[in-house]
């Protein structure tokens, strides 16, 4: 069974992190991965930085380009999670744009990723239609899960149609915006996770976009199987260093 959904299967509320690959250093990802398991996150999206971020706010633009002059590429983050699973066991997500997988080759990619030991894939600018046709037979073949992103404007029959080619979890955008921390969640965003809810769909849903700290966090988790904290992250390691990543997730869980 893939780890991301045993995961999912636990009995708790899923705390997933996301950070930007070669960020602060070029050297820090593995040591980042390590540290978030040790301090108790279930989940960890690895982002793939890319030169045109589209989905996301300035604090992760931020971190993508610093990134890429840090020297970060597609074939330096397969080096830096050769051994990974040696010492990790949760869930791992490559988060990145499709160009960078295309000009790999995306059979290679997801080979790869097989290898290394990735359970999946987010991919915002893969439209849904184009994956289900022409890739969801390689992404099956190599055992990655594809994650899909909602938001308050996709229909209900879209939604339908991505959780009828899930087989994981739905990533839920809780706003319309790009990435980035905000300090709570408004009745229009309450009444989307009320209204995405009642829909039963097959495959759980994490929110994102807009968590920040423990009481977006609760927020978002009372509608939620778990909830996804990027910017707030980012700007924490920007600020405090590798050093208070225990601090952080402390901050969340506790």
């Amino acid at each position: 069974m893939n780890r991301i959904n045993k995961k999912l299967g636990e009995n708790k509320k899923l705390l997933s992190i996301y950070f930007t690959a070669g960020y602060p250093n070029l050297n820090d990802t593995v040591s980042i991965i390590q540290d978030l398991e040790k301090n108790g996150v279930d989940m960890i999206e690895i982002g793939l930085p890319f030169s045109d971020p589209l989905a996301d706010g300035p604090t992760i633009q931020d971190s993508s380009t610093a990134a890429l002059k840090n020297g970060m590429t597609t074939e330096v983050l397969f080096k830096q999670l050769k051994d990974i699973r040696k010492t990790v066991d949760i869930p791992l997500i490559i988060m990145g744009y499709f160009n960078p997988m295309f000009q790999y080759g995306v059979e290679a990619f997801c080979k790869k990723c097989q290898e290394l030991g990735i359970d999946g894939l987010i991919i915002p600018d893969l439209p849904v239609d184009v994956y289900h046709e022409q890739y969801q037979a390689i992404f099956e073949k190599y055992g990655l899960l594809n994650v899909f992103l909602i938001t308050p404007q996709t229909s209900e029959e879209r939604i339908r149609y991505i959780d009828s080619i899930s087989n994981g979890f739905i990533y839920m955008v809780s706003s319309a915006s790009t990435t980035g921390a905000k300090s709570g969640f408004g009745d229009e965003q309450t009444a989307y996770f009320e209204r995405i809810g009642k829909m039963n769909l097959n495959n759980p849903q994490v929110i994102g976009f807009g968590i920040s700290n423990k009481e977006t966090f609760t927020q978002a988790t009372k509608y939620a199987k778990g909830a996804i904290i990027g910017s707030a992250f980012v700007k924490h390691i920007t600020n405090r260093g590798v050093e208070g990543i225990n601090e952080f997730v402390n901050s969340i869980l506790n």
